[in-house]
């Protein structure tokens, strides 16, 4: 098995690619330990030292670290992440294949006069900024919009990103507003 291995804007993150689909559907993070418990490879991964976040795409893992050096880690990672996968055991350890939009959709907040608004907003999102996000190894989704304002979640790689005031407020903040005259600011939440 051959996985490769990505920088991505984040110093603390690295993108994990093994060369098969890693999650069917959506994104699912895990920021700590005890968030891992549903998943083999996310407890593994949280079993090397220094690993703060685990992160899973459709075809990646992203890995982020609280310290030490990526020379030293990424050989532990590589090795965890190869184990799991020869070992045949299940990404979830419930066989299912939730992931977190099906909980950042029940708790997103809007008002019902906003609602084409906000299906334009998701739209963009989902079609010009996830994919890009995607290749720098995070997600982002929408949490919520309010006097003008939209609320969004960085996740993965974006997460804790030093470039991730930009991409939101010169990059995502810019393209909705050239659509969407009614937003005014884009946030992290």
């Amino acid at each position: 098995m051959f996985i490769q291995t990505e920088a991505t804007p984040n110093p603390a993150t690295l993108k994990f690619i093994p060369g098969r689909v890693v999650l069917d559907a959506g994104t699912l993070e895990f920021t700590s330990r005890d968030s891992a418990h549903r998943s083999p490879l996310a407890a593994r991964l949280f079993e090397v030292p220094d690993v703060t976040g685990v992160f899973f795409g459709y075809d990646f893992i992203t890995v982020t670290k609280a310290g030490g050096d990526w020379q030293h880690l990424k050989p532990a990672i590589l090795g965890s992440i190869m184990e799991h996968y020869m070992s045949g055991a299940p990404l979830l350890a419930d066989g299912s294949a939730a992931n977190d939009e099906e909980a950042d959709e029940a708790d997103e907040f809007f008002s019902e006069a906003d609602a084409d608004t906000v299906a334009q907003i998701k739209d963009l999102i989902e079609t010009r900024v996830r994919p890009a996000v995607a290749n720098d190894g995070g997600d982002i989704t929408f949490r919520g919009f309010r006097d003008g304002i939209v609320y969004l979640n960085m996740k993965g790689a974006c997460a804790g990103c030093p470039s991730s005031t930009a991409t939101l407020q010169h990059g995502i903040q810019n393209l909705l507003r050239h659509f969407l005259p009614d937003v005014v600011e884009v946030r992290p939440m």
